[in-house]
């Protein structure tokens, strides 16, 4: 796939994003104060299972967010707390986490070339674009765009997320909030358990 047209499909995907409302970061951070043990009082999160939310873009929180409440994108961990969140709230929580700054870790050596080979060329022979295309070489991700932001992020959630895309493009249950050009699921599908393995583990140590 060209890059201009993966940009293109990606950029249709976040397109009902947008948040309706402008959020406030300081009063987001009293609003977070039910996320901080899953997600850290800045957004690091202490545990891989938990995805670091620190630095994140707005625009693809508040959909995320929006989406696990309306059961768009089923979480059972997140069951019950965005219930009663209005759009306000979303749109303040997100933009206190955009706000922080994520704490990046270390790639397995083992891994790295691998990973940074898939991450930053793709896989050409399958036509598997490069996640630098979205997700932008130092892994900032395009805020505006909704495209997420990647740089930091725990290996396990990320594999747990691809395997995820990666499941509900073969009809199994998984994540399928990728909107309807299925970007995600059709890059996933693709992808075997060491280049998801190793792609993660390069992410978790790139720098921004």
């Amino acid at each position: 796939m060209k890059k201009p047209l993966l940009v293109l499909l990606a950029s249709m995907l976040f397109a009902s994003a947008a948040a309706a409302v402008e959020g406030n970061a300081s009063a987001g951070k009293a609003k977070t104060a039910s996320c901080a043990a899953c997600h850290g009082a800045d957004g690091n999160s202490p545990a891989p299972n938990f995805p670091k939310l620190a630095g994140q873009g707005e625009r693809y929180l508040v959909k995320q967010i929006t989406d696990i409440k309306s059961g768009a994108r089923p979480v059972p961990l997140m069951a019950g707390q965005t219930d009663d969140l209005s759009e306000q709230d979303i749109a303040d929580i997100a933009a206190y986490y955009a706000s922080k700054t994520v704490t990046v870790g270390q790639a397995d050596p083992a891994l790295a070339e691998k990973g940074a080979a898939i991450y930053r060329g793709g896989i050409a022979e399958r036509n598997i674009p490069a996640c630098a295309a979205c997700h932008s070489p130092t892994g900032l991700g395009m805020a505006a765009a909704g495209f997420p932001a990647l740089s930091g992020q725990y290996a396990e959630y990320t594999i747990a997320q691809l395997k995820a895309f990666r499941a509900a493009a073969d009809g199994r249950e998984g994540r399928d909030n990728d909107g309807e050009t299925k970007v995600m699921r059709t890059i996933a599908f693709q992808l075997s358990d060491s280049e998801i393995e190793a792609v993660a583990s390069f992410i978790q140590g790139l720098h921004r």
